[in-house]
């Protein structure tokens, strides 16, 4: 299995490495990341954009997920993503932490929360996960 810290590598010149997304645990039942608020994911008005939140929910989802899914020969993509925004955040650093709420032979489901630098619930997201077989080659 691929660790976390190696999934880093994998992530180069990718929008996680743009964004700066920082994935801090995999495990098979939760997972956890987070990105600084900087202008790279704010909206026009200041605060994280939508779509942050969304992409860093799949994100998390999908490394942690084929972190558990490749020594199958399989890899992870996302295939549902519902994110609802709560809290506007325009600065510090937004936390996720997802927990894993089924793991099927081809889906695998996680809700993510999104909390601030005080703890405050920020956003919430589901991501349904479709496990499928590496591609050949």
């Amino acid at each position: 299995m691929t660790e976390p810290s190696n999934m880093a590598e994998r992530s180069a010149s990718t929008m996680d490495s743009t964004l700066g997304f920082e994935l801090i645990e995999a495990g098979e039942e939760v997972a956890r990341g987070r990105f600084v608020v900087t202008d790279r994911v704010r909206q026009p008005m200041g605060i994280v954009h939508g779509g942050a939140y969304a992409a860093m929910a799949e994100s998390l989802a999908s490394a942690t997920t084929y972190l558990h899914v490749s020594g199958q020969g399989n890899i992870a993509v996302g295939q549902s993503n519902h994110t609802s925004f709560l809290r506007p955040v325009s600065s510090g650093t937004v936390h996720a932490e997802g927990r894993r709420r089924h793991r099927g032979r081809t889906t695998w489901v996680w809700e993510v929360d999104f909390t601030d630098d005080e703890g405050r619930l920020c956003a919430i997201t589901r991501v349904t996960m479709a496990v499928r077989p590496a591609p050949a080659g």
